[in-house]
C-alpha cells in the first residue's frame, strides 16, 4: 500500500493564505481613511487659521506712523518760521552786504537805511513765509490724507491735535510774513530831514 499522501502544510498554506489576505487587506482601508480625515482635518485647520489671520489684519488699526511724522514736522516748520532759522539769518545777511555793495559813496540816508535795514528785514520775512507755508501745506495735507485714502479710518487724536497746531503756526507766520514784507507791521525808518 501506498502511504504517501499529498503534504498537509500546502493544503493549510493554500486554505489560510486568502484569508491572510483578507484580514491584511480589511485594516487598510481604515487606515487609508483615517490618514485622509487626519489631513482634511488638519487642512480645514489651516485654512481657518489663515482666514482669521486675515480677519485680523482687516481689523487691525493701520499705524499711522508717516502721518504722525508730517504732523510734528508741521509744527516744527511753524515754530521755526516764527521763532526765526538760521536760514533767514543767512540769508538776510547776504542781502545786506549785496545792498551795501551796490550803495555809492554819495547815496544819502534813506538808501542806507533801506540797504542795511528794509532788504534784510523783507529778505527774512519771505524765508520765514516759506517756511511757514510748507507748514501750513503739510498739516492740511496730514488732515485730508484719510479722506483720500480711506474715510473710514480716523487719525489718532494727537496726530490731529499736532496737524492743528501745525496749521494754526503756519497761518500766523504767513499773516506775519505779509505784514512784515509789505511794511505793514513796523513803519520804514526815514531819516530826518530827508525828502519823502
Amino acid at each position: 500500500m501506498d502511504t504517501t499522501k499529498t503534504p498537509a502544510p500546502n493544503a493549510a498554506e493554500a486554505d489560510t493564505t486568502p484569508a491572510d489576505l483578507e484580514k491584511a487587506e480589511t485594516p487598510r482601508p481604515a487606515e487609508a481613511e483615517a490618514d485622509s480625515a487626519v489631513t482634511d482635518e488638519v487642512t480645514d485647520a489651516d485654512l481657518d487659521d489663515e482666514a482669521l489671520a486675515e480677519d485680523l489684519d482687516e481689523d487691525r488699526e493701520p499705524s499711522h506712523a508717516g502721518s504722525a511724522a508730517f504732523a510734528v514736522v508741521a509744527a516744527g516748520l511753524g515754530v521755526v518760521a516764527l521763532s526765526g532759522s538760521w536760514v533767514a539769518g543767512i540769508v538776510s545777511e547776504r542781502a545786506s552786504v549785496a545792498a551795501r555793495l551796490e550803495l555809492t559813496q554819495a547815496a544819502d540816508a534813506n538808501a542806507q537805511i533801506a540797504a542795511q535795514f528794509v532788504d534784510p528785514w523783507h529778505t527774512t520775512a519771505m524765508v520765514n513765509g516759506i517756511f511757514s507755508a510748507l507748514a501750513l501745506i503739510i498739516a492740511i495735507f496730514v488732515l485730508a490724507l484719510p479722506a483720500f485714502s480711506n474715510p473710514e479710518r480716523t487719525l489718532p487724536t494727537w496726530v490731529r491735535s499736532v496737524s492743528w497746531a501745525g496749521i494754526g503756526l503756519g497761518a500766523l507766520g504767513v499773516l506775519l510774513f505779509v505784514l512784515m514784507y509789505f511794511d505793514l507791521l513796523l513803519a520804514i525808518p526815514k531819516a530826518a530831514g530827508a525828502g519823502v
